[in-house]
């Protein structure tokens, strides 16, 4: 703001730095409003100079915070002067005191545009600066035309351009329905050829925003987005005055790979290898130095090249370099450094394949909860929370409770819940869950919450073998001098229920237990009383036969309390005494409490509440009208040998709908001693053995395959559910006014393959997924995307899942607004074996018109798959083990995609079955192996043999074995399925191969001959 020359305005702003007050300081102000009043009366006497010197005044006195209600035509009325000192005060002065509604900016509109028009550039400048600063409405109808033709005009002077497109992006951000950027696409590729580095940095921001609203238009810009990048990697024509301490424009790179984002995939090979040569020198060229601009810099382009790389779900090995860097950053002393590192790792844990690199570096994520900064603390938390699972779950949750001690009262809420979900979801056996949850309330207990105990004597009262354990360790932490009221609490219930199971052992009758209880009362609240007058009951139950001078005591409690002031004390004293007299009849009244039904687990509930989600922080999240239910619930569902398994905790998921467990009551297929309740009798087909002398003397031979067709079995008790009938059926693209973007099977098949991807995209909306499987427990997460400026209205979302999956769907709002995004997680669990595949019943409204999709889920057979090496010592036992059909499957597989063995072992990896070299000594043969996980076979071993033949590789000899006649059914159609071309119509049966031959009896020492003997 020049100031030379105006004397008055001097003296004035001079006046108001010297008052002694605010008082002095409103006069002065009062006195100089009124006298620019005045002097505006009379325009006709005021001289430009004059005007603009009390339109200089009017803007300092509003940045003093004083309200400037008069004065505004004639700072508009000084944009029409024809002189820059004039123009430049009418501009400015407009942008700070109008905003976009005022009816003023009318008058102005027709002089900006003869500004932007014409020849002038300082004058374009003033004016692209003040549309970009007020962007209303009616200047982007009037004014987005001339300013996307000076954008591209080649004549304008790179500053211009600059302005141009900077205002461009300002009116598109503020009003996307009135900017036409149809058909752009050309010209923003156009732009992207700009040699200037200033006009391609502006050009770039606008890019952003374009591609974030609708990608598919510009997927031309992406090569030149990776040249750009090739460009700066290789500090290639960069000029000095754009490298910020020796990174070449640092904005434009970050800018850049922002925008890639924004792609789903890039398919061209040689564009992505470019971009991953770029990724990787980013990567190996940045280390921590001790300038802190440089690393500001430098960390900006790491990070946003990670986020790049995870986008793009790179391979393996430079995930692991991403973890191996962000390890180095968390090791370092500066503070603002290990922050991103920790925060970036735990974005890394969305990406598959990578949690078991990040627990590398778990001591030092571990060390992190000791920092001083208390926000280290939490993203150290937070990593830990994410990247536990039941490898390294006693390991972290013992890290939390240690810390727990010297944890800031800030963080020990979240600390105790977190510990507590951690425990329940991973715990290797119950016993540990109450060690853990007992010693959870003995260290925080005032920051655990009633949901962790119900939690406890949820599992307890359901689990018989544990309710001894419980009650002992309830005993000993009772001994303690001093305990929590809330360990009174879960102590005093569980040894009300089961201390009598305890009655051999010293110290423990109940007498003792007695004593020991009712010297915790005068202690206690009043909230926790009527918890202990239960136990005292519960206690007299058990004592049989009576111990007059037990029950004499806890009489003379109950009569203590029958006139207690507190209602629910009173009432529980009076009744219990009453019951307690009615002496034998006591044992069926207050019997022990039965197992708890299947409920949701509050706990998970609560995480979900207080989860900070930091990796997606562009994602609008509308969680208010989603209400998800992450929960599991306790059930005493056991496998058959009794104990249960590990790392589940008995817990299933509850689904909310009522197609429920039918597990294989309905089908008959398998019985419990591994033999099939009903089969087909035509389903036996012999075949010829083609492959057999093709192979020579290590084709493997075998008993004839025995194929089992469920669904000819469902039919044969009734006619399947219509949602089952459904879920069974091809899905095909449904006649609708809007067609899909790209091929709706295609990314079907894809998404069978991976865990993250779009299902669905038309012009108006996109669904992703990402997925996330742990046993026979799936979590999908729906992403449904607006693409458009007006909502989506009357969105609903069905789910038919076949009757070999439990699902629920989180609430689904009926409207996604403009260009938002909605996260519904879908909650699946396995029962049992089968190659179903479950529905998603998609519709919505755009304006009047109705889209209906129905779309195939990817929750099919190799999601449930947990690939598993096995040595020579293991394999051949257990191949020895399973002996035939039904639970051996053979079949000459014709028609078989020519693959070359390398490929066709990278298939096997992607379908979660581990090729295991070195088992087979022909080199044209695979070996794999996986673990199934359902509801019905938990953890089941299958083992897979693939003969080729060198000379045709359209044909194999597959052979299947595992302990589940269905599961060695389903996984032989699913394998043969993928190494055949994807099928879009349901498979016909599959003929069976040939009757069995003879097998040598002689014995085998040379591996050939051992494997010859034992396939």
């Amino acid at each position: 703001m020049a100031l030379s020359g105006m004397r008055g305005l001097s003296v004035f702003i001079s006046d108001i730095r010297n008052c002694q007050n605010k008082e002095q300081e409103r006069l002065r102000v009062d006195k100089e409003l009124g006298n620019v009043r005045t002097r505006f009366k009379n325009e006709k006497g005021l001289t430009p100079y004059e005007k603009k010197k009390y339109v200089w005044k009017m803007l300092y006195i509003y940045m003093l915070g004083y309200d400037v209600d008069f004065g505004h035509m004639e700072a508009v009325s000084l944009i029409s002067a024809p002189k820059y000192p004039e123009k430049q005060v009418g501009y400015i002065v407009t942008s700070c005191l109008l905003n976009e509604n005022h009816d003023f900016l009318r008058l102005a509109i027709n002089t900006v545009r003869t500004d932007i028009i014409g020849r002038n550039e300082t004058f374009q400048c003033l004016a692209l600066t003040m549309v970009g600063n007020i962007g209303g409405r009616e200047f982007a109808e009037s004014l987005a035309p001339d300013v996307q033709k000076l954008l591209i005009s080649s004549s304008c002077r790179p500053l211009v351009r600059k302005k141009a497109a900077l205002c461009l992006l300002r009116l598109y951000r503020k009003n996307p329905d009135v900017v036409n950027v149809d058909g752009w696409s050309d010209r923003m590729a156009q732009l992207l050829d700009e040699r200037d580095l200033g006009v391609l940095t502006s050009s770039m921001s606008l890019l952003v925003a374009l591609v974030s609203n609708n990608h598919d238009a510009y997927w031309s810009c992406l090569p030149k987005c990776v040249k750009i990048l090739e460009r700066l990697a290789r500090n290639q024509d960069v000029p000095q005055e754009y490298t910020y301490y020796g990174i070449p424009t640092p904005w434009l790179q970050v800018k850049t790979m922002r925008a890639l984002q924004y792609f789903p995939t890039i398919e061209d090979p040689n564009t992505r290898r470019s971009l991953f040569e770029v990724l990787q020198r980013i990567l190996m060229g940045t280390d921590v130095v001790k300038n802190v601009n440089k690393n500001n810099a430098s960390h900006a382009v790491l990070f946003e090249a990670l986020a790049l790389v995870m986008h793009l779900d790179a391979e393996k090995e430079m995930m692991s370099q991403c973890v191996a860097l962000l390890g180095k950053f968390i090791a370092v002393r500066e503070p603002n450094i290990r922050y991103l590192g920790l925060e970036n790792m735990t974005r890394m844990l969305m990406v598959a394949d990578v949690q078991d690199i990040i627990k590398r570096h778990q001591a030092q994520i571990i060390t992190s909860l000791k920092d001083p900064d208390i926000s280290i603390r939490r993203r150290a938390l937070d990593l830990l929370y994410g990247m536990c699972d039941v490898s390294n779950a006693k390991d972290i949750v013992e890290e939390l409770l240690q810390y727990l001690s010297s944890a800031d009262f800030a963080m020990r809420e979240e600390l105790s819940l977190k510990a507590a979900i951690l425990a329940e979801k991973f715990a290797p056996d119950l016993s540990w869950y109450v060690d853990v949850i007992l010693q959870l309330i003995d260290k925080a207990g005032d920051f655990v919450s009633d949901d962790i105990w119900f939690r406890v004597v949820q599992f307890v009262t359901n689990n018989e073998d544990l309710q001894p354990y419980a009650a002992t360790k309830a005993r000993e932490y009772l001994d303690k001098p001093a305990i929590h009221e809330t360990m009174v609490k879960v102590s005093a219930y569980i040894l009300g229920e089961y201390s009598h199971l305890l009655a051999r052992r010293p110290g423990c009758s109940p007498k003792d237990i007695f004593a020991i209880i009712h010297e915790k009362l005068p202690t206690v609240s009043t909230s926790t009383i009527p918890i202990l007058l239960s136990t005292y009951a519960k206690i007299l139950m058990h004592t049989q036969p009576v111990d007059p001078e037990l029950q004499n005591q806890i009489w003379a409690i109950f009569n203590k309390y029958e006139s207690c002031i507190d209602v629910e004390i009173q009432q529980r004293a009076v009744e219990y005494f009453a019951l307690s007299r009615k002496g034998a009849a006591l044992m069926d009244i207050l019997a022990e409490m039965p197992k708890f039904p299947e409920r949701q687990s509050a706990l998970l509930k609560k995480a979900e509440d207080a989860e900070v989600d930091t990796a997606e922080q562009s994602a609008l999240k509308l969680r208010a009208q989603q209400l998800t239910s992450n929960a599991l619930v306790v059930t005493d569902q056991r496998p058959a040998n009794g104990t249960p398994h590990v790392g589940q905790l008995g817990l299933v998921k509850v689904p909310g709908s009522a197609n429920t467990d039918h597990n294989l009551q309905n089908q008959g297929l398998a019985q419990e001693n591994g033999t099939l309740s009903k089969m087909d009798p035509q389903s036996v087909i012999p075949s010829a053995d083609l492959l057999g002398d093709l192979l020579g003397p290590l084709a493997i031979e075998g008993p004839p395959a025995v194929p089992i067709e469920p669904h000819a079995i469902i039919a044969s008790e009734g006619d399947p559910n219509p949602a089952d009938a459904l879920a069974l059926a091809p899905v095909d693209e449904q006649a609708n006014s809007v067609q899909p973007i790209g091929n709706i099977a295609e990314r079907f098949y894809a998404l069978c393959l991976k865990d993250s991807g779009v299902l669905y995209e038309d012009p108006y909306i996109q669904i992703g997924i990402k997925a996330e499987w742990r046993a026979h427990h799936g979590r999908l997460v729906l992403f449904l995307g607006n693409k458009n400026t007006s909502p989506l209205v009357s969105v609903q979302a069905l789910i038919l899942p076949p009757s070999h999956l439990k699902m629920e769907l989180s609430l689904v709002p009926e409207t996604i607004p403009p260009r938002a995004q909605v996260q519904c997680p879908l909650e699946v669990m396995n029962l049992r074996p089968s190659r179903d595949v479950a529905v998603l019943d998609f519709s919505y409204k755009f304006g009047t018109s109705p889209v209906n999709a129905k779309l195939r889920l990817p929750a099919v057979l190799n999601k449930f798959l947990h690939p598993i090496s096995v040595s020579a010592e293991d394999f051949f036992p257990q191949w020895r083990s399973l002996s035939g059909p039904p639970l051996k499957l053979q079949e000459v597989v014709r028609g078989v995609r020519p693959m070359p063995l390398p490929e066709m072992a990278n298939l096997f990896n992607s379908l979660r079955l581990m090729v295991c070299p070195g088992l087979d000594p022909n080199a044209n043969n695979l070996i794999a192996s996986t673990t199934f996980y359902s509801e019905s076979t938990r953890a089941m071993l299958c083992l897979v043999r693939i003969e080729t033949d060198p000379a045709d590789r359209t044909q194999l000899r597959m052979t299947v074995a595992s302990g589940d006649p269905t599961l060695t059914f389903e996984l032989k159609e699913f394998i043969k399925e993928h190494l055949i071309t994807i099928p879009t119509v349901t498979p016909s049966p599959v003929a069976a191969p040939a009757p069995p031959v003879a097998q040598p009896t002689t014995a085998l020492t040379d591996p050939g001959a051992m494997l010859a003997g034992l396939f």
